[in-house]
């Protein structure tokens, strides 16, 4: 019995564990039965708390009680007293603008999260000269689109104040803040040749050279998203986040195969939408079905039949191949 009072009034203390799963305050536990073992206390719902900074430099805070990344970025806003609309984008483990560690729909339990703040705002001119300007664009899950990639010797490759990491403010004076990346990456391609147009860009503020990169191991993690068998939280657009199993192997290939053939047929970057179509097409017998499986949860992309068709075989060939 003296045990049982011991572990009821951890609980009521209900100190979470750092970056992890701790007991909600306040979970009573069960009275033992007279004469046999104590019962055992239902399941708490699992606390989740995660650490924070300014990527430029700013205290540790902590953060929790959120399910999607608007709720995300208004906790870590909360925390040091900014605007939400003043973060452009999180990185998971490093004060970097590393586009291969950017916050999608899942975050490790043991990530350390860094949030890219506005900084100097810029306008420059481009004129188009090709159809592509060799730009990938993604988006932040709350209003921003910004670069994720410049393609070697392109147009904006050639100017040299444009940077990976610079959110897109604005097109020929007309804002396109809330707009989705596909959408921006549409207006780009549209932009009649050789007519000079105007990008207004915001870019991060600039991190303090003396800021360390956090990790929790020596290896590195694809999209920022924890590694292989770990438990991560899912963050969804609808409904409550979720504590899942991180995705195999299989599933982290698949989803970097589908990524690029965002990139290729649409310009866009955005690993959390290849994962959804991963897992719409591991539930698809045929290109027909996956056609029909992806207008249903992702209508609004319109995806043409042949990059369906691509989709299909990136993920459905590989999987055939080793079974």
């Amino acid at each position: 019995m003296r045990r049982a009072g011991r572990r009821s009034r951890q609980a009521q203390e209900g100190s979470p564990m750092e970056n992890g799963v701790g007991q909600e305050p306040g979970t009573p536990e069960l009275p033992a039965a007279e004469g046999g073992p104590a019962p055992r206390p239902p399941r708490a719902r699992p606390r989740l708390v995660f650490h924070t900074q300014l990527a430029h430099g700013s205290p540790t805070g902590c953060i929790e009680g959120f399910t999607n990344v608007k709720e995300l970025y208004a906790k870590i806003a909360e925390v040091f007293g900014i605007s939400p609309t003043e973060i452009l984008f999180c990185t998971l483990n490093t004060h970097k603008v590393d586009m291969q560690k950017l916050l999608g729909g899942q975050i490790g339990l043991e990530d350390f999260i860094f949030a890219h703040v506005r900084g100097e705002t810029k306008e420059v001119e481009v004129t188009k000269t090709e159809d592509a300007l060799g730009l990938t664009i993604t988006d932040n899950g709350a209003g921003y689109a910004f670069i994720k990639r410049i393609k070697e010797g392109s147009i904006i490759n050639r100017i040299q104040t444009v940077c990976v990491g610079d959110s897109i403010e604005a097109i020929n004076d007309h804002t396109i803040v809330g707009c989705r990346h596909y959408e921006v990456a549409r207006m780009l391609r549209e932009l009649p040749r050789a007519q000079p147009f105007t990008l207004r860009l915001v870019q991060p503020k600039k991190a303090f050279d003396m800021i360390g990169q956090r990790t929790r191991s020596s290896k590195s993690t694809s999209e920022g998203r924890a590694v292989s068998g770990k438990e991560t939280l899912r963050l969804r657009a609808q409904g409550p986040a979720t504590l899942e199993e991180g995705p195999s192997t299989f599933e982290e290939e698949a989803a970097r195969r589908v990524d690029d053939l965002l990139e290729s047929y649409m310009g866009i970057r955005d690993s959390d939408l290849a994962s959804t179509m991963v897992e719409v097409a591991k539930e698809s017998p045929g290109t027909a079905q996956l056609a029909q499986g992806l207008d249903s949860v992702l209508g609004e992309f319109a995806f043409p039949q042949e990059f369906v068709a691509e989709v299909w075989a990136a993920v459905c060939h590989p999987k055939r191949e080793q079974e």
